[in-house]
């Protein structure tokens, strides 16, 4: 089993859009891939057809996988109505969730798959958001100790964000696999120019995603050569 986690430098910036274009990316390149997004939220219930465009909804896509509610549990089991942090979202529906359940359920996913089968987790929110009452995106990644692909947009102020969350990282002792820059809308300047002022301070690949772009090759092998190989 091989596996990659994709940390986010905010919230809002295309990391849904980055994993949906990876996962295509690696499907359209004969592997074998689960993505999966344990938390969620601001997500409509299930009925509504708004969940269409849920970031669960999206990733089911990207793997052609039928909307029902079985694939949406398998992919998504905490889901939340307000677009909040988790754990606000959780407390507002009168829920809770533990880091220890959070990690547990992804370990389970980790070690129950295909050999060949490459898993990809897209965490929530930022790096640093809270995913629990105690617990932020950092310690779930930590326990997990997966590759990680963080995504940044092009927006002003990026720059400072990214590397901001590249160093928290490297402190840390997690491994940054690549640096993905996802074209903000009405940016002050082109992704490649973000991108470009990015890889001059960070020792891994950088590459940029339109918006409405597709994932480039170089980045799925990249995912095949440096994902963690958990039986080794």
């Amino acid at each position: 089993m091989r596996a990659v986690f994709v940390a986010g430098a905010g919230t809002e910036i295309g990391k849904t859009y980055v994993t949906a274009s990876l996962t295509r990316a690696l499907r359209a390149q004969d592997c074998a891939v689960s993505t999966l997004k344990p938390l969620a939220s601001g997500v409509p219930p299930f009925g509504d057809p708004a969940f269409r465009e849920s970031d669960t909804a999206i990733l089911l896509d990207a793997q052609g996988m039928p909307l029902t509610a079985e694939t949406v549990e398998a992919c998504s089991p905490w889901r939340f109505a307000a677009p909040l942090s988790p754990d606000l979202a959780a407390a507002r529906e009168g829920r809770s969730l533990s880091l220890f359940e959070l990690v547990s359920w992804c370990e389970a996913r980790l070690q129950g798959g295909a050999p060949e089968t490459i898993i990809v987790i897209e965490g929530v929110g930022g790096l640093m958001s809270p995913v629990t009452s105690e617990a932020t995106g950092l310690d779930w990644l930590k326990a997990l100790a997966l590759p990680t692909i963080l995504v940044s947009g092009s927006y002003l102020g990026a720059i400072s964000h990214a590397l901001t969350a590249a160093e928290t990282l490297r402190c840390h002792g997690q491994r940054l696999l690549a640096v993905v820059i996802c074209e903000s809308l009405g940016a002050p300047t082109s992704p490649e120019t973000v991108a470009d002022a990015i890889a001059r301070h960070v020792p891994v690949p950088v590459v940029c995603i339109a918006r409405d772009g597709e994932c480039p090759e170089a980045l799925a092998r990249l995912v095949q050569a440096g994902s963690l190989n958990l039986t080794a």
